[in-house]
């Protein structure tokens, strides 16, 4: 069994794994679910330009995508969830910043709320980490905490009634 804080050579040479480490990111030997989020964010900016459906259909896709890819990659490297896969991160700070205004301000905020509720793994995302695995439990428990960041953008953004 491959060791999970060590970055396999294969990310470089292999288009699937340096995709799953978001682009060489989770190499990274501090925080790569953090770098990955970093990574993840001058695509906001692209995204936002779809419609609103059509960002959603690139989440869907996205984690429909990543299910596979994050499964394949921790199944090549023999590692039931390598730290260094930040696919699930990338796409968790997608959802966050869904449908929230362009700017720097928002980048930033949605950041902090995603980095939060994904250290944190509030219920039931700390559940689903320890008890769903495979491709799903790679990617849910980063898809819930961007719900809960997105839930927490909105509620800033239009006030709790």
């Amino acid at each position: 069994m491959a060791d999970s804080r060590r970055s396999p050579p294969s990310v470089w040479r292999n288009p699937w794994h340096f995709l799953a480490f978001g682009f060489g990111s989770g190499t990274l030997p501090k925080a790569p679910g953090t770098w990955g989020s970093l990574v993840a964010l001058p695509f906001i900016p692209l995204l936002q330009l779809l419609p609103g459906w059509g960002y959603w259909l690139v989440l869907g896709l996205g984690t429909l995508f990543g299910f596979w890819l994050c499964g394949r990659v921790a199944e090549d490297l023999g590692v039931q969830d390598h730290e260094g896969i930040v696919w699930d991160e990338m796409v968790g700070m997608w959802i966050t910043l869904w449908l929230v205004p362009p700017g720097w301000q928002w980048l930033l905020l949605g950041f902090l709320m995603f980095r939060f509720f994904d250290i944190l793994k509030p219920w039931p995302i700390r559940w689903i980490d320890r008890h769903v695995h495979g491709g799903v439990g790679i990617m849910l428990d980063d898809v819930l905490a961007g719900i809960f960041a997105w839930l927490a953008m909105h509620a800033l953004l239009y006030g709790v009634s």
